[in-house]
């Protein structure tokens, strides 16, 4: 008998194994693996949660009014693009939507089985293919970093079921031509989805969305995870093209995918304050520069600013040695690069999402504070 779908091993528990060699020195671990914001929210939206009255009944699966004006709102404010209420909803953080969407478009359109998407980035995007049934093909870079959308032959373009974009990039800060995503998603008739939740973390450069190209064909997909450090609400929402997202909107309520209440109501808040995201974007920044110039005197490497995000990302020979060394000798955990697809066996990825005594703690550590 053929065995089922077996989970792999999730790839931050791999580096298990490193965690007592961070952990016995002085202050102890540093986690700079996962990109958990550590820096408070404001708190007007802390305090939203506690004084809705939402909790009582069940939300809207699309979000409420209020949440979808906010977010229409803001798009329009930052980018500068008017997307209709009725194309804006809501996710149960972004990462699910990553997850799950290639499963709820292959059961509307089963003659197309393939998810495209960079070769190097969050492992979420290929693992959604492998939960929809369907071949998750990974699609090259250029030397800017841009998506070689040219590498992508006629039958991988022909049996595409949608085209995943992310930029700033998760792991390494590139940004990528959205325009052209978008007219090579149109032309060849695939669905371009737009990973944004790091736009406003965009150093080289104003924010972007694959929005400003137009609706038609496209979806982008914004999180409050990162901008207003709500990674614990699990708040997101999507946005574009009007028949893709009446589709969503559609199925998901069947499935039951609520943001509840409250959370909604915090982030109508978040959404309506930009003041509290500048200061946020000092924050990562100053914290970029100083992890980058001290890494590339320590190690000899060239530890450069990314383009956006907020990773450090660089070539260090063998990303796994480099981790181990660095538990060992930085008491600090970060990502080898082949948690990103085998095109980053080379490379470390370093999250800047610790507070600025902590970072300093590493930096002693390493002889170069």
């Amino acid at each position: 008998m053929s065995s089922g779908f077996v989970p792999p091993p999730y790839p931050y528990d791999r580096l298990d194994r490193l965690r007592p060699l961070a952990e016995r020195l002085p202050g102890g671990l540093v986690d700079l693996s996962i990109g958990t914001p550590c820096d408070a929210p404001p708190p007007a939206v802390v305090a939203a949660l506690s004084s809705s009255n939402a909790e009582r009944g069940y939300p809207p699966s699309i979000g409420t009014d209020a949440l979808r004006r906010a977010a229409q709102r803001w798009m329009a404010r930052r980018f500068a693009v008017d997307v209709p209420v009725g194309q804006i909803a809501a996710c149960v953080g972004t990462k699910e939507f990553v997850a799950t969407t290639a499963q709820l478009l292959h059961l509307r359109t089963p003659d197309r089985d393939t998810v495209l998407y960079p070769c190097v980035a969050y492992p979420t995007y290929e693992m959604s293919a492998t939960l929809a049934g369907c071949r998750g093909v990974g699609v090259g870079t250029d030397a800017t970093g841009c998506l070689d959308l040219a590498s992508i032959s006629v039958d991988d373009a022909r049996r595409a079921l949608m085209l995943w974009v992310n930029s700033p990039n998760n792991p390494t800060g590139a940004l990528d031509d959205l325009g052209g995503a978008a007219a090579w998603g149109r032309t060849n008739g695939v669905p371009v989805f737009s990973d944004e939740c790091y736009a406003e973390f965009t150093w080289d450069g104003p924010a972007r969305t694959i929005l400003e190209s137009g609706l038609d064909g496209v979806i982008a997909l914004h999180s409050l995870s990162k901008r207003s450090n709500l990674a614990g609400l699990r708040i997101g929402f999507y946005a574009g093209d009007a028949e893709l997202v009446t589709y969503l909107q559609e199925v998901r309520k069947h499935v039951g995918m609520l943001v509840p209440g409250p959370v909604q109501a915090a982030a109508v808040v978040a959404l309506s304050d930009d003041e509290h995201v500048v200061a946020q974007r000092d924050r990562y920044r100053r914290r970029l520069e100083r992890l980058a110039g001290a890494l590339s005197t320590w190690s000899g490497f060239d530890v450069g600013m990314p383009a956006g995000a907020f990773y450090l990302w660089f070539d260090a020979g063998d990303g796994w040695a480099f981790a181990e060394r660095f538990a060992a000798e930085a008491g600090a955990l970060v990502s080898p690069g082949d948690f990103y697809g085998s095109g980053g066996a080379n490379n470390v990825r370093l999250a800047v999402v610790q507070p600025d005594d902590r970072i300093e703690l590493v930096l002693q550590r390493l002889g170069v504070s």
